[in-house]
């Protein structure tokens, strides 16, 4: 028996025109997508509404949502130090830059620092970067804060200006480190919340602080929330999506009170991009408040910050987002993803970079 195909009736070199045009709406169907695809319409989820709690302190991060690994990509070169007129930030979380029980080599240590090895995998990565301006998460007390700017000092990175805070956690802070002057400081506004009849506070705080940089003033808005490790006190999705709730607010309060204010949120969100969490973040799309998120990818094109050895799970939980009146200075092509050699020894999160133009 004979079986008929639409083409058999084809001259063959009809065929194989019809066959090299397919072929090629095939390849411009499965490109990567561009930059602009992050900076995408969405709705913002409803979040719980809103006030002290008691402390609690958290071991590691535990992702439970991975992230697709990006096949390789041709490496580009290492970025330079900041050129006169621009911007470069970091922001890390350097995984308990503090005292704790730890378990190391096989042994269990009680109150002890942050490893050697991996305090000088953290200064040869920002050391190397050179950052002007540094937020960080994870920090213990002050005295653990002032060794590491002691430390990249003596590495040759100098930024002599520093904001501490933290919330009701005791044990991990922020900190924000620059080599600019810092114009001023502020509290946010409210930091409580009520959750199934428990009132509850944002465990890390809020950092904010104004840089003066090159004639311009930048807010910096640091946050950690809440991990998705399980605790007694409440949901932790709840928790997080509820401390959210409050950093949005505070972003709405700057930006409706001042337009134009350049405003950098960064830190660890400990949630990815589709969350209700990150988009609430965000905020409505489109409106003067939107905060477009960097779409920030390493050299060999992946987009992972976060990795859970344990259950060896991949997440993009650092994020940059910028306010509509600094978006024009990122530079878009050169912000990214620090896959630096030492990166695992240094931290379970890589760190992101933002250069302004």
């Amino acid at each position: 028996m004979t079986l008929h195909s639409p083409f058999s009736k084809v001259a063959p070199v009809n065929l194989g025109a019809l066959l090299l045009a397919a072929a090629a709406l095939l390849i411009s169907g499965c490109g990567k997508r561009s930059t602009a695809d992050w900076d995408t319409p969405g709705e913002t989820a409803p979040a719980p509404v809103v006030p002290v709690s008691t402390s609690i302190v958290e071991k590691k991060s535990a992702s439970n949502a991975s992230q697709v690994v990006a096949p390789a990509a041709k490496k580009a070169p290492a970025p330079e130090a900041s050129a006169t007129g621009s911007l470069r930030f970091i922001g890390y979380n350097v995984e308990n830059w503090l005292t704790m029980d730890r378990y190391e080599n096989g042994k269990n240590l009680k109150g002890a620092n942050k490893p050697e090895e991996q305090k000088a995998a953290v200064i040869a990565i920002l050391s190397r970067l050179k950052p002007d301006v540094l937020g960080l998460c994870e920090i213990g007390q002050k005295e653990d804060i002032l060794d590491l700017q002691a430390r990249l000092k003596a590495a040759g990175l100098d930024l002599p200006n520093l904001h501490y805070i933290g919330g009701v956690d005791p044990t991990r802070h922020l900190a924000l480190l620059t080599r600019f002057p810092i114009k001023f400081t502020r509290t946010i506004a409210k930091s409580d919340y009520t959750l199934d009849g428990k009132t509850l506070s944002i465990q890390r705080g809020v950092l904010d602080a104004t840089v003066t940089a090159n004639g311009s003033d930048y807010r910096f808005i640091g946050v950690h929330l809440k991990s998705k490790r399980e605790v007694e006190t409440g949901d932790q999705a709840a928790m997080r999506l509820n401390e959210a709730h409050l950093l949005r607010d505070h972003i709405d309060a700057i930006l409706t009170s001042e337009p134009a204010t350049k405003l950098v949120a960064y830190g660890d969100f400990n949630d990815t991009r589709a969350s209700p969490a990150i988009k609430l973040i965000q905020g409505t799309y489109n409106h003067p408040n939107y905060l477009t998120p960097l779409p920030l990818k390493d050299r060999n094109g992946e987009q992972w910050t976060h990795f859970w050895d344990r259950e060896d799970v991949y997440s993009r939980f650092d994020w940059i987002l910028v306010s509509q009146p600094l978006k024009s200075e990122v530079n878009f092509e050169a912000s990214r993803i620090l896959d630096e050699p030492e990166w695992d020894k240094a931290s379970d999160h890589r760190a992101v970079m933002m250069l302004l133009k």
